[in-house]
């Protein structure tokens, strides 16, 4: 049975994603996730998200993440500004929004922009340093995990890992073409230390105020830019003494701002952009 699933289609700075209704969305939703998303026989996306009434009447909305291997994400960065942008596309004017993930209640802020070109100021929540709780094993690393020695094929690399509500491992790079990030980026995220897998930033340093990040995802692979990897990136670079507290992030895909305050939460300020809507026709499982 065919089935005809209306869906949106927006991206976060390069980082693209396809967005539906939960009502409209089959049950298994991660098989769903893969057909949808897959860039031949689908739409093609970095990920999908769902979005389903809030279980509190002061949010605006639940939802929920999955990327294109139809695993499912705790929190994104620039997928919860596409989110935002197609709530307000839907229901028009609304300066202030509150978004139900899994890694938490979200606030955001539309800083600017209309029919269907959007920027928000996100609240990220703070950083999660604690080995135990990214989760990274061994979990009885002093916190914040700063210049461990991982091991990997190319050697032992010295990683920050954090979590932005999901997992992050940074790694510092002089020059990107110097290193074959995506590779490693790839061994990384499956390194046995993540029980539950993580994403990979590889950073350059540009100055105490802006940082070049290349972006390996977890469950997805190379994206052009990511939100949390921005957040956690950024927040190695603080780590790790090389940057002030607001650092311009700068992807393949444009530019992204984190500020993190002593003692305070991260934010991230970026854009959302409306590509298109259609209908997908699923199959359901084979």
């Amino acid at each position: 049975m065919i089935k005809s699933i209306p869906f949106a289609k927006y991206h976060g700075l390069g980082n693209d994603w396809l967005v539906a209704l939960e009502r409209h969305v089959p049950a298994d939703v991660a098989t769903f996730a893969q057909r949808i998303l897959e860039r031949h026989t689908g739409v093609g996306a970095d990920g999908l998200i769902v979005l389903a009434k809030p279980k509190a009447k002061a949010n605006d909305a639940q939802v929920r993440f999955f990327n294109a291997d139809g695993s499912e994400a705790e929190m994104s960065g620039n997928g919860i500004r596409c989110a935002a942008a197609f709530l307000l596309d839907q229901k028009g004017e609304k300066r202030f929004l509150q978004l139900e993930a899994a890694a938490g209640v979200k606030s955001l802020e539309k800083k600017k922009g209309a029919d269907g070109a959007w920027s928000f100021r996100v609240q990220m929540g703070a950083p999660v340093l604690d080995a135990a709780r990214i989760p990274f094993r061994p979990n009885d690393v002093a916190a914040p995990v700063v210049g461990y020695p991982l091991r990997t094929e190319q050697g032992a690399l010295a990683v920050t890992v954090t979590s932005m509500g999901n997992p992050h491992c940074s790694v510092f790079v002089a020059d990107f073409d110097a290193v074959d990030w995506p590779k490693l980026g790839r061994e990384i995220e499956l390194n046995d230390h993540f029980p539950n897998r993580t994403n990979v930033e590889f950073i350059r340093l540009v100055s105490n105020h802006e940082i070049e990040v290349r972006f390996w995802e977890r469950g997805v692979g190379h994206t052009m830019s990511s939100g949390t990897g921005s957040c956690a990136a950024a927040v190695a670079a603080i780590l790790n003494g090389l940057t002030e507290r607001q650092v311009r992030v700068s992807t393949e895909a444009g530019t992204l701002h984190v500020a993190w305050p002593p003692g305070g939460e991260v934010w991230l300020t970026g854009p959302a952009q409306r590509v298109m809507e259609g209908k997908f026709y699923y199959r359901g499982p084979r």
